[in-house]
């Protein structure tokens, strides 16, 4: 595999979904990734197996019980050849495994480590993507409704591929930074900046308030428009008219899709709509 960090090996004791991302990135730019996982395997093969095949592709999944002496050995093994590694686990489940900060900077003193923990924090506080964007206010309190994606999860794992660049990168340069520790929570609250910026909360230019950058119910489903610059904006207008709830429910969404080519309008289809009766409301509260 070529790349440029072809040459390098990644050590991967992280399960679930951030840690296979980073660890995919990786991969897909040359570094031979090896995967440690417990005797019960990664759960998330479990929870989406296609997903799993994806994110271990060509990787070199090793199942070891880390808990018994053979499991260790081995394990310090790969550590012995290894660049860089990824681990999800809590810090005091790493130091009852020797694998704190203080100990592997001890015994491999070029391993670059990326832990990614829940919040940066409070590292020892258990939780999930769900709980993360919940505290970062990413949840809209009067219309409640699980998020379609896994937020923290996926910024999560863009982070540690960042950190582990950076890492690797400065190693190279002679830097004796080794450590850089990714908070889900952190990433959450990152996400969160748009609506602490005002931009999506209530009345915000990007709520749902202005009649340029908001949903609107079509004859068969819904479409999102975002003319956001004037000239957009201006066009919009100008196409669609006075009254766009009207305007735009009145025909069927494959119908707008084609004004939007025509006129080189900012409009997509929400995907998986089913006919809807009216428009969602403006949220100008």
């Amino acid at each position: 595999m070529s790349g440029p960090l072809h040459g390098f090996t990644v050590l991967s004791l992280a399960p679930n979904l951030p840690g296979p991302l980073a660890a995919a990135a990786l991969r897909d730019d040359g570094a031979r990734v090896v995967k440690v996982e417990p005797p019960g395997g990664d759960p998330f093969a479990a929870w989406a197996p296609d997903g799993y095949a994806e994110l271990t592709r060509g990787v070199e999944v090793r199942r070891l019980d880390l808990k018994g002496t053979a499991g260790q050995v081995e394990l310090r093994e790969l550590l012995a050849d290894t660049d860089l590694l990824l681990t999800s686990s809590r810090p005091s489940a790493l130091a009852r495994l020797g694998l704190d900060g203080e100990t592997l900077g001890q015994d491999f003193p070029r391993l670059c480590r990326v832990p990614i923990v829940g919040d940066t924090h409070m590292p020892e506080v258990a939780g999930h993507d769900l709980t993360y964007v919940a505290q970062a206010g990413l949840i809209d309190p009067t219309r409640p409704a699980l998020p379609r994606t896994l937020l923290a999860d996926v910024l999560g794992g863009q982070r540690a591929y960042a950190a582990a660049l950076a890492l690797l990168l400065g190693r190279e340069r002679g830097s004796p930074e080794r450590e850089r520790v990714v908070g889900l929570g952190d990433t959450a609250r990152a996400a969160a900046g748009p609506l602490r910026f005002g931009l999506t909360a209530p009345g915000g230019l990007l709520s749902g308030a202005s009649p340029t950058y908001r949903l609107y119910a079509t004859a068969d489903g819904t479409v999102a428009v975002a003319a956001l610059e004037v000239h957009f904006a201006a066009r919009f207008h100008e196409v669609i008219g006075p009254d766009p709830e009207a305007t735009l429910r009145s025909r069927p969404t494959a119908h707008w899709l084609a004004v939007a080519r025509d006129h080189d309008l900012p409009l997509a289809a929400v995907p998986g709509q089913s006919p809807v009766r009216s428009s969602p409301p403006l949220r100008s509260e």
